[in-house]
């Protein structure tokens, strides 16, 4: 858990707690095999669920901004910036709306995370299987 906390948390939320960039993971150890886990820590993400695609807005003046995007239309798309801010900006006064191949998820490797602390890690994810109606808040 504490490597969770010091890698994980400032993006993913597991029991209410931690960042809301990335997928909740409070049930991450039912919904994805230790492999498919290990994947993603190790290579990055290959695919991103709906409201996770990151996505570059270029204005038409001033600094690109970079979120995951929340909803999108003809005229318009939402993102959640990397403030957590729910953003909204219509497209005819953006330069670029580019959706991004790279996932905002940084990738894990050994002289990053060792073998040790991903096993531990992974450990931890595994445990996490959603709400026990079994045990009292």
């Amino acid at each position: 858990e504490k490597i969770f906390r010091a890698n994980c948390a400032v993006c993913h939320r597991v029991k209410s707690a931690g960042g809301r960039l990335g997928p909740d993971l409070s049930r991450i150890g039912i919904a994805r095999s230790r492999a498919a886990v290990l994947r993603r820590i190790r290579r990055g993400a290959e695919d991103f669920g709906q409201g996770y695609e990151p996505v570059t807005l270029t204005p038409s003046s001033g600094a690109p901004i970079q979120g995951v995007k929340k909803n999108e239309d003809l005229f318009s798309v939402q993102i959640m910036d990397t403030r957590e801010r729910i953003q909204g900006y219509e497209k005819d006064k953006m330069k670029s709306v580019k959706n991004d191949t790279q996932s905002a998820m940084p990738i894990f490797g050994p002289d990053r995370l060792s073998d040790n602390d991903l096993d531990d890690l992974l450990r931890y994810l595994q445990t996490l299987r959603g709400f026990d109606p079994a045990v009292a808040p």
